[in-house]
């Protein structure tokens, strides 16, 4: 749905208006508003915070806790049902429950699901593959860049780029896939945000959130109306996490959000690839040390598609090279210059013939502009 056609309170479901109020509710959380659904629907569990139905055992014990059941009940009032159906009214959207149909099957067996997601745009998004781009909202140029291009390029793969909307890596990666979908057939691009749906945040984002609307979708946990309070970041990035079959960080910081989304990604299992950057660049200091622990490195959209299994290289047409093509001779000769340079006495080992064939076929490469000879030294000049 794309969500923007407007509706009259009395338009909007009492199950979606109760589903929202009970989000809403203070201290609940999400870990106890999964306990509380679990056990009851939602009508239910509205009466039972209003301390108008028994509850079950788990969830009796649980509202105990510290006086939670009086704080709960005392915010748990008609006054919060209408004041949750009139924003749903003013900004329509989905409402789903851990449990139901519609619910994002990528989060159904996650150890921290969202019990209550509200979702803007096309649920059908998340039946493509999966990549979340994430970094620094700090990024420099050259990360913007390759943030926008990455996703574009993964887009046109059939790749569903996930990210969190927020300034920076985030945002480029969203504008990347948002203009490849808008082009043609593409993926849609997926964002989770860490307040409401009718909040904009960051506010020079609106119109960026609303393309990913159009052409993709749009998920919160938090209901209308939520404030992107600090303690909201790190719960979108377990949900950003969950939604990837793997994460890619392009910028970040040895610390911050995109590093918390990396831990909630290992805690899945998730594979975490890196863009690795100068030594120098503040912005790659986490991306660096990634690569350093044993994350697979980016340096383009191919080594995202090899790490989902959807290697595509061979299927594409080969680069155009203005070079011969090297003979038999020439090709296992080149084939063993690969890598680091070498003398000639070291590639007559690596290649395994004589000194006589090696150097006729270096003679040939070196016309026609495949190898470099300095000082000594033999190199390869191939991608």
């Amino acid at each position: 749905m794309s969500g923007r056609a407007r509706v009259g309170p009395d338009h909007v479901g009492r199950r979606d208006a109760t589903l929202a109020a009970l989000a809403a509710l203070p201290g609940i959380g999400p870990r106890r508003l999964r306990v509380l659904l679990a056990h009851h629907d939602p009508e239910q569990a509205w009466a039972v915070v209003r301390r108008q139905s028994r509850a079950a055992p788990m969830v009796a014990a649980m509202l105990a806790e510290r006086g939670l059941g009086a704080q709960v009940a005392h915010h748990a009032t008609d006054g919060l049902l209408a004041t949750m159906r009139a924003r749903l009214a003013r900004t329509p959207m989905r409402v789903t429950c851990i449990g139901d149909a519609d619910h994002p099957e990528a989060l159904r067996h996650d150890p921290a699901p969202p019990a209550v997601l509200f979702a803007r745009g096309d649920p059908a998004a998340l039946g493509a593959r999966r990549a979340g781009i994430v970094g620094t909202r700090s990024a420099t140029a050259a990360g913007r860049t390759f943030a926008s291009h990455l996703a574009h390029e993964l887009a046109g793969e059939g790749v569903a780029i996930v990210s969190g909307l927020a300034r920076g890596i985030d945002a480029w990666a969203h504008r990347g896939a948002c203009a490849a979908r808008e082009a043609g057939a593409a993926a849609s691009p997926v964002a989770v945000v860490a307040c409401g749906l009718d909040v904009a945040y960051p506010r020079e984002h609106r119109e960026l959130r609303r393309r990913v609307e159009a052409c993709g979708l749009v998920l919160a946990e938090s209901p209308p109306g939520t404030a992107p309070e600090a303690f909201r970041f790190p719960l979108r990035n377990r949900i950003l996490a969950a939604l990837c079959e793997v994460l890619v960080v392009v910028e970040s910081r040895a610390v911050g959000g995109s590093m918390l989304t990396v831990g909630e990604a290992e805690r899945r299992g998730i594979t975490v690839l890196a863009v690795p950057g100068s030594p120098r660049n503040a912005a790659a200091v986490g991306t660096n040390l990634l690569v350093s622990q044993g994350c697979a490195p980016v340096t383009d959209a191919d080594d995202v598609l090899v790490a989902l299994g959807l290697d595509r290289r061979r299927a594409r047409d080969p680069a155009w090279d203005p070079r011969p093509a090297p003979d038999s001779e020439a090709a296992c000769v080149l084939a063993a210059l690969r890598g680091t340079p070498c003398t000639l006495d070291e590639l007559v080992v690596r290649a395994g013939s004589p000194l006589a064939h090696v150097a006729r076929a270096l003679g040939r490469l070196e016309a026609h502009g495949w190898v470099h000879h300095a000082g000594g030294w033999w190199e390869a000049l191939v991608p």
